[in-house]
């Protein structure tokens, strides 16, 4: 299999891990972009080595591909000798057929993709792996020492080195002990000591693409020929002193060396707009800039322009509405006047009154009650529309009308002339849905339809015999039979035969309606009085009443 090289760094060999660590020798390091390996020549048992890498906040090494081979590759350096991996088998047996062989790294995980396991079958017991100068995998007792182990540390990202200058060496030290001066690439935390220049940087400050880089506590560039200053831009010196500068649009940072918007620190509650090597604040529509530059207040839009709205402007927080005075709503962004009949719940016709609204109703209509919606079948004329059921094939018409087909086919109610029926003794005068009766002088009207003589015992003054007073009676059309006492037995007779005459009548009333009326199927009515003014509604099968008077 190819390797790839790695521009990695061997560094520092034999020294300490400092007082907190037991007097362990870190023989070299390698580090890449987030992980740094370092290598410990110590007989420790696994559990031992293990222990060790945690203390400088690490795990025992882990193998996952040919970059950490040429990584141990490097770190060896010919040397001889059993080094402990990170991999260990937590199950009793090892299971050949498997990747790892049942084994894990003290990650927890089992994920790889690269192995190099020595030949070997099926073993039981404890078990964990080394490695060696060949680079073959070997499986051993875990509590039989090795003759060294590998650590491994991994961070976020890192610091490259800085840039060489001649004449000023640099040694680096890793947070984990590791200290040389050919170091690729420098974990968090790391230091560069530039004694020439007295100057020691930190490898934990953050630049605008968010990645790490060097600097220190003081701020202000140090000497340009070492890493240009640690200027972002421009570092230029004047009389031995240097000093970055920052190109238009941008202005130095507070460390003295970066370069940010002018808006970066900007207070501004809204935007920020850049000005030169300055800044503006500016507000959201709605909004003006209070006088501190940097806050932003409500602008009342309705006091700046009066006429903003078409009746009235409530202001908001950045804007306003348009509301509409009592009486009109908004309709289509314009106050339109309130029309009562819109909500009105007549049934039929709304007219619009001051202060409110009045129902009424269809042609041939008329309104139940008064104050009532309901509108009810009623005809004012002598012929108007049926009231049909579509639904029930079948039409009904008001008290004193009968069902007909009209010219064009449609049902129409026809006034029912009552006077052609002699319902009345004298004289009789018919209206839309119902007749009215009217005695000769010198008779008066009972039972709505009778007319009776009138004696000088019955009062003073002349009667019409209509069935309600007149202000004025009529001239007589023929002088009245003269009055005259009477004996009881005459009297008597006449009652009798009175009696006989109005049977007769009602028999011949019942008579003709009968002949006059037709099937029910085409002319049915029900009659009423003059005096009920109310329409009900009947049925089309209603029979004629026998009687003169309309129930």
């Amino acid at each position: 299999m190819r390797r790839v090289p790695l521009p990695l760094l061997l560094a520092g060999l034999g020294l300490g891990l400092g007082g907190a660590l037991e007097p362990v020798a870190l023989s070299g390091a390698q580090c890449l972009e987030h992980d740094c390996f370092g290598i410990f020549w110590a007989k420790k048992s696994f559990a031992e080595a293990s222990e060790v890498c945690e203390r400088g906040s690490g795990h025992l090494m882990t193998v996952r591909s040919t970059v950490a081979e040429d990584a141990i590759s490097l770190l060896l350096q010919n040397r001889s000798g059993t080094l402990w991996l990170g991999l260990s088998l937590p199950l009793s047996c090892t299971e050949p057929t498997q990747r790892l062989r049942g084994f894990k790294w003290v990650t927890g995980d089992s994920r790889t993709d690269y192995i190099n396991w020595a030949p070997s079958g099926r073993r039981c017991s404890e078990r964990c792996v080394t490695v060696s100068r060949d680079l073959l995998w070997e499986e051993r007792r875990c509590e039989d020492p090795a003759d060294g182990f590998l650590c491994e540390y991994n961070y976020d990202g890192s610091c490259p080195r800085l840039p060489p200058t001649q004449g000023l060496p640099v040694t680096y030290t890793t947070p984990f002990g590791s200290r040389g001066g050919d170091f690729m690439a420098l974990p968090p935390r790391s230091t560069a000591t530039i004694p020439a220049l007295g100057l020691e940087l930190r490898c934990d400050e953050e630049g605008m693409s968010g990645g790490l880089l060097w600097g220190r506590d003081m701020p202000g560039a140090w000497p340009c020929r070492l890493a240009n200053g640690g200027c972002e831009e421009t570092c230029d010196e004047e009389r031995g002193r240097a000093r970055c500068s920052c190109p238009d649009g941008k202005m130095l940072g507070p460390d003295g060396r970066s370069c940010d918007s002018p808006c970066a620190s900007a207070e501004c509650r809204h935007h920020c707009v850049v000005a030169g090597s300055s800044f503006l604040c500016m507000c959201d529509s709605g909004y003006q800039l209070a006088a501190d530059g940097y806050s932003c207040e409500d602008v009342d839009d309705c006091a700046i322009l009066p006429r903003l709205c078409e009746q009235v402007c409530v202001n908001t927080e950045g804007g306003f509405e348009c509301h509409c005075s009592s009486g009109y709503k908004m309709l289509d962004g314009r106050c339109q006047p309130i029309n009562p009949c819109d909500e009105a719940p007549c049934e039929q016709q709304c007219e619009q009154v001051p202060g409110g609204y009045r129902c009424s109703c269809y042609p041939g209509y008329a309104i139940h009650l008064p104050g009532s919606t309901h509108c009810r079948l009623h005809c004012n004329s002598s012929q108007c529309p049926a009231q049909c059921d579509k639904d029930a094939d079948s039409c009904e018409c008001p008290d004193g009308f009968v069902l007909d087909t009209g010219a064009d086919e449609e049902q129409v109610c026809v006034d029912l002339d009552e006077c052609d029926m002699d319902y009345c003794d004298h004289n009789c005068t018919n209206h839309p849905g119902g007749y009215e009766c009217h005695c000769n002088p010198g008779y008066q009207l009972i039972a709505l339809h009778k007319c009776i003589g009138i004696t000088v015992e019955d009062g003073e003054g002349a009667f019409s015999g209509d069935s309600g007073p007149t202000s004025q009676a009529p001239t007589p059309s023929r002088t009245p039979p003269k009055a005259e006492y009477l004996h009881p037995g005459v009297m008597l007779g006449i009652s009798m035969g009175t009696l006989s005459a109005a049977l007769a009548l009602l028999a011949l009333g019942y008579h003709l309606a009968k002949k006059r009326c037709r099937p029910p199927a085409t002319m049915d009515y029900k009659c009423s009085s003059p005096h009920e003014k109310e329409m009900g509604l009947q049925p089309v099968t209603t029979v004629c009443a026998t009687s003169s008077q309309k129930l």
